[in-house]
């Protein structure tokens, strides 16, 4: 056999182990995951209209939701920065700091509970919580109705959005339409591209990354369409972080549930974007994903990852990162006499 021979046999070879390694490891993949639909997804109890999703865009954008007229969704949930704020946790009302790290909007249509904690069990029942919170927005639904039925351009929004309903303006509605615009805000990216196909979408070290991100067992938490977002678990499950990390006083799901064997434990975060989304964790006392990851191998997993596997899964992590729908910032309606003035203390 000539060394052409040779060299293009080995070729061949190496190549064909490539394909196969690709086609096994795609195969992995999708027991795993899932990629995201390609059309906005049902949510429950809340069939989604273009008149709908206008509403709750302005709504999404709208500052006077807050008491102080300061404060919008997009403050915490920033649509520009990763869909979060990327701050350790969220300035509201007052100039108080939040408790926790503001998780990211994006593609939060596919969690099966919001917050850290899980506590609100959909999009709908999350838009409630921040408006009456007193280190959020702090307001309150009575007001919060004032102000929208103050706006004639409001009126008749609700009207359209809502045309079965003889008086549309409620607080239910309002919630229900800001879950019907965060539907829209999902954001492919290379990562479902290759697992509906194509083999160029990831790169090698993104290809490395994904399969010792499921070999090491990170896949256990985060997985899914979300990859993440559907489980509770333990943080510290091998090994407990120092309160750097994990504040003492924040005992997670525990809060919700009064159960023992929650304290600690936290809804798994959902990894698209993530590269987008630092700091990290709850506590959003990380900022470096590299970081992140290896903490998070050594406290759930026990693994001690090398320099090259932390390089390597960060690179898949930068595959979630996907396409923002286009968003242009809503013409507000204009306030009136009757709309409620602002109120509260802004220090």
């Amino acid at each position: 056999m000539t060394l052409t021979r040779v060299l293009l046999s080995s070729t061949l070879i190496a190549v064909s182990a490539s394909v196969t390694f690709a086609s096994e490891l795609r195969d992995d993949a999708k027991d795993a995951f899932a990629p995201l639909p390609s059309t906005i997804p049902a949510v429950k109890d809340n069939p989604i209209t273009p008149a709908k999703i206008d509403l709750g865009k302005a709504l999404f954008f709208d500052p006077r939701m807050s008491a102080s007229g300061v404060f919008s969704c997009n403050s915490c949930h920033n649509l520009a920065t990763g869909g979060d704020d990327n701050m350790p946790t969220s300035i509201g009302h007052g100039w108080q700091k939040g408790p926790r790290n503001s998780p990211t909007v994006l593609n939060s249509v596919f969690n099966e509970a919001q917050f850290w904690d899980g506590r609100a069990a959909d999009l709908a029942e999350q838009a409630k919580g921040p408006v009456q919170a007193g280190v959020e927005m702090a307001n309150t639904p009575d007001n919060v109705i004032a102000t929208l039925n103050s706006m004639p351009q409001y009126v008749d929004w609700f009207k359209a959005s809502f045309p079965e309903e003889a008086d549309p303006v409620t607080f239910d509605n309002f919630a229900k339409a800001i879950e019907a615009y965060e539907a829209t805000l999902t954001t492919p990216a290379p990562f479902d591209a290759w697992m509906n196909g194509n083999d160029d979408a990831l790169n090698a070290d993104q290809l490395a990354g994904l399969s010792l991100f499921m070999d090491k067992g990170c896949a256990s938490c985060h997985n899914g369409v979300n990859l993440g977002g559907n489980g509770y678990y333990p943080f510290g499950l091998i090994e407990k972080p120092g309160a750097d990390i994990l504040p003492e006083g924040d005992k997670g799901r525990f809060a919700v549930t009064d159960t023992a064997d929650d304290e600690y434990v936290f809804r798994a975060a959902p990894l698209r974007n993530i590269d987008q989304t630092a700091p990290y964790f709850h506590s959003g006392k990380v900022w470096d994903l590299k970081v992140a990851v290896q903490i998070m191998a050594e406290s759930q997993l026990g693994e001690e990852l090398t320099e090259t596997e932390a390089d390597q899964i960060v690179a898949f992590l930068g595959s979630l990162t996907g396409d923002l729908p286009e968003v242009t910032y809503p013409v507000l309606p204009a306030e009136t006499a009757s709309t409620p003035r602002p109120t509260g203390e802004v220090k």
